[in-house]
């Protein structure tokens, strides 16, 4: 069998899909900025994102914008937007649908849940048992919903924007690797700047009755065929051979190296991949280089690795092990 490159597999954008990609990725960042102050590196991290059609984990303490940041996005795309609050004993049922006997006319019917719709905000995932959070896996990972053995095809463009609080753990429950592999991405979201939390006090205390998150300022600029065709530009960006190969040795160094318990397996290079084409586009670029993967390999990896006992009881934390991965594995010349 003979070898085919992967530069030669797609046929790379032309410069007038790179511009209107590029165009409609910053009409997305402004019209977020309407009412998100600041969190910049977070934004563009969510638009990555989506041009790689992924899911994406949000994690930060509450307050922080999170559930303004996904509902911003929904108005965007003028897209179907549904948001399911996670806690103790919500039920499989209620995320997917259920089927209900209709007495009148003698049969089953289907009631469709939440997940169908193309953005799909699941607050404070952590919160729910296993069995529910097992229920979002077949529909991140094959865009689909079975009920009574009856197959459902969720809308393109799908994605689940889940969030959680990394310092609350009284009635947690942490996702399994197998969940947490779903998400091409893990953002963290932190506090923010001087000057952006005291824009934010005035946009927010100024004239407006209570707290109530207020998306009206965002105009739509799109709808979600504009999403699937980002999407299929995204994923026809020219990748080097080199930079692929720097990619693959970044995913294998994190199985010898003696910080992680637990290496990236497979799924991991590809969301790396997948992300860095999608940075690459948002710099308004048609090819990827090795600082595209460089920027993307803590959101895209650090939820798949597991810090060695050692490392955890000293107190490391798994940015700072791929941090000095970065700094011992050579990024090729392109």
């Amino acid at each position: 069998m003979s070898e085919i490159s992967p530069a030669a597999a797609v046929n790379p954008p032309s410069s007038a899909e790179l511009q209107w990609a590029g165009d409609f990725l910053q009409a997305l960042r402004r019209e977020i900025g309407q009412v998100l102050i600041g969190q910049q590196a977070v934004v563009d991290q969510v638009l990555i994102a989506l041009g790689a059609a992924g899911h994406v984990l949000v994690e930060g303490v509450p307050g922080l914008g999170k559930t303004l940041l996904v509902r911003a996005l929904a108005a965007c795309v003028n897209a179907r937007f549904a948001r399911i609050q996670f806690t103790a004993d919500l039920m499989p049922s209620d995320v997917t649908g259920h089927a209900l006997y209709n007495l009148r006319e003698e049969r089953f019917e289907i009631r469709r849940g939440p997940v169908f719709c193309h953005f799909l905000l699941a607050d404070e995932i952590n919160r729910a048992p296993a069995k529910t959070q097992a229920a979002l896996l077949e529909v991140m990972q094959e865009g689909q919903v079975t009920i009574e053995g009856q197959s459902f095809p969720l809308p393109p463009p799908f994605m689940t924007l889940a969030t959680q609080n990394p310092i609350e753990h009284e009635g947690t429950y942490p996702l399994p690797e197998a969940q947490l592999d779903r998400f091409l991405l893990k953002i963290q979201i932190d506090y923010p700047s001087f000057t952006e939390e005291a824009a934010l006090l005035r946009q927010v205390t100024g004239g407006q009755v209570g707290d109530k998150l207020d998306v009206s300022r965002v105009r739509a600029v799109a709808d979600p065929e504009r999403v699937l065709t980002l999407q299929r530009i995204a994923a026809r960006l020219n990748l080097d051979d080199a930079v692929l190969d720097y990619a693959v040795r970044l995913v294998a160094a994190t199985r010898k190296t003696p910080g992680f318990a637990i290496g990236v397996g497979p799924r991991g290079g590809i969301a790396l991949i997948r992300a860095a084409r999608a940075q690459a586009l948002l710099n308004q670029r048609d090819f990827v280089t090795p600082d595209d993967i460089k920027s993307i390999v803590k959101p895209a990896l650090r939820h798949r690795l597991t810090l060695a006992a050692e490392y955890e009881m000293e107190g490391a934390q798994v940015d700072e092990v791929l941090d000095d991965l970065l700094r011992r594995v050579a990024a090729p010349r392109v």
